[in-house]
């Protein structure tokens, strides 16, 4: 199995910003307020957080093949 990379680029989809972030290991994160115009960004349906609906890379519960959330 390949490391389990921690940071991801977030995208909102309100206003194109890009920003760098450092993902929890521990549990999902379903929400994200975009720094540069403040929409608050969920998770698309059947994505377990906004990392796995808006990063470049999958949260790290599913990089390693978990059922994240329990869903």
């Amino acid at each position: 199995m390949s490391d389990i990379i921690l940071t991801s680029v977030l995208t909102c989809p309100a206003c194109g910003h890009v920003e760098s972030c450092e993902m929890p290991t521990d549990a999902c994160q379903w929400f994200y307020e975009c720094t540069a115009c403040g929409a608050v960004l969920k998770p698309k349906p059947g994505d377990c957080c906004v990392f796995c609906s808006y990063g470049t890379v999958p949260c790290p519960p599913i990089q390693a093949g978990d059922d994240c959330c329990g869903g």
